[in-house]
């Protein structure tokens, strides 16, 4: 038992400095995205793994589609509704899911946001689905701005030669 214990104190203190390690290249990349109310180094890290580089996304819809967050129509006779998308990055995906539970728990406006969802007719899912939409643009915006401001982006380069 003691050996297990300190195997899991050792592995508990690799992890802590692995995410110190992470937080500062996170702060290197994209610092404004640690700002936002859920994001972690954690989440952070692997949107910015997602997002590879600017261009790869030619609109938000796409970065959206990507990430698993774009409403799909699953609309019959006369009900209109989406659903959740199943496709895209996993990984992503998850971490959006991780900002929208944070946020529906901590920020009042968020609560208000799913609370006018809910009373317009939709289910709590749908409503996560719809704040799941809006972090994602929030984050497109964020990493489109981050790229251009960058020092030693592609663009300032052409630029400078």
């Amino acid at each position: 038992m003691r050996s297990t214990a300190q195997r899991v104190q050792a592995l508990q203190a690799e992890a802590k400095e692995l995410e110190n390690e992470i937080l500062a290249l996170v702060r290197q990349q994209a610092p404004e995205l640690l700002g936002l109310l859920g994001v972690g180094p954690i989440t952070a890290a692997q949107i910015l793994v997602s997002w590879s580089h600017q261009g790869r996304f030619r609109s938000e819809a796409a970065f959206a589609s990507f990430a698993g967050v774009s409403p799909i129509p699953a609309s019959s006779g006369l009900t209109n509704r989406h659903r959740l998308n199943r496709s895209g990055d996993r990984q992503l995906n998850r971490a959006m899911h991780t900002i929208t539970l944070i946020r529906m728990r901590l920020d009042p406006s968020t609560k208000t946001y799913v609370a006018r969802k809910v009373a317009e007719g939709k289910t709590s899912r749908d409503a996560q689905r719809c704040l799941k939409r809006v972090v994602c643009r929030q984050i497109f915006k964020i990493l489109e701005r981050a790229d251009r401001s960058r020092p030693g982006n592609v663009e300032e380069l052409a630029q400078a030669a």
